[in-house]
């Protein structure tokens, strides 16, 4: 689609927002269980304008964090103060990125769960909440993250974004699928989970 088009298009139903709403208002979330696992969510959070972008965070290299220096959407382990799994990526989003979605965010709905696919990683099971912003705030990096970032939809969901990235286990090397964006590259349950929202709300 021409930029210029798709830009003009934001608030209909052909625009990226639009089709957003509409994919997630009839989408039934598939929900995950594991033995075992820990509950977790994490916000996917879309501001319309100046022009559709999903907010990121880069976590902070840590050596007891498996997913150290990693790009991921806010959020993180339920609480036992949590309300409920949004409570929890709301809770995580103030803590990472300084952004109160209770009072600035529309939520949309929410993903299949998603899972850590390596038996190196720890059990978790991970629900995505979608938000939507009228435009982007100002956001600051908290103490857990290194950095966040806005990232265009058009930029994320463009197929010359998307590379073969080839990592080293304990088992040997595999390559997974990934979203490249300059110094960003998105992979793992990241990019399964925004490949749910580009299935939802495709360009």
């Amino acid at each position: 689609m021409p930029i210029a088009r798709w830009r003009s298009s934001l608030d209909d139903h052909t625009g990226i927002i639009g089709r957003l709403r509409v994919g997630l208002a009839s989408h039934v979330p598939v929900s995950a269980t594991e033995h075992g696992a820990k509950r977790a969510a994490v916000a996917v959070i879309v501001a319309a304008r100046p022009e559709p972008a999903i907010l990121f965070v880069r976590r902070t290299e840590r050596a007891a964090d498996p997913w150290s220096g990693q790009m991921a959407f806010p959020g993180g382990y339920r609480a036992a103060a949590d309300e409920s799994l949004a409570a929890t990526a709301q809770r995580e989003t103030f803590e990472e990125t300084g952004l109160n979605l209770d009072a600035t965010g529309a939520q949309l709905g929410a993903l299949d769960d998603e899972n850590p696919r390596s038996p190196f990683l720890p059990k978790i099971v991970v629900t995505p909440f979608v938000f939507l912003l009228a435009t982007q705030p100002n956001v600051a990096a908290g103490p857990e993250v290194e950095e966040v970032v806005w990232l265009r939809v058009f930029d994320l969901f463009a197929p010359e974004s998307r590379r073969p990235l080839t990592v080293r286990l304990p088992v040997g090397s595999r390559t997974f699928d990934s979203v490249v964006i300059g110094r960003y590259t998105i992979w793992g349950l990241t990019e399964r989970i925004l490949r749910q929202i580009e299935r939802l709300a495709p360009l």
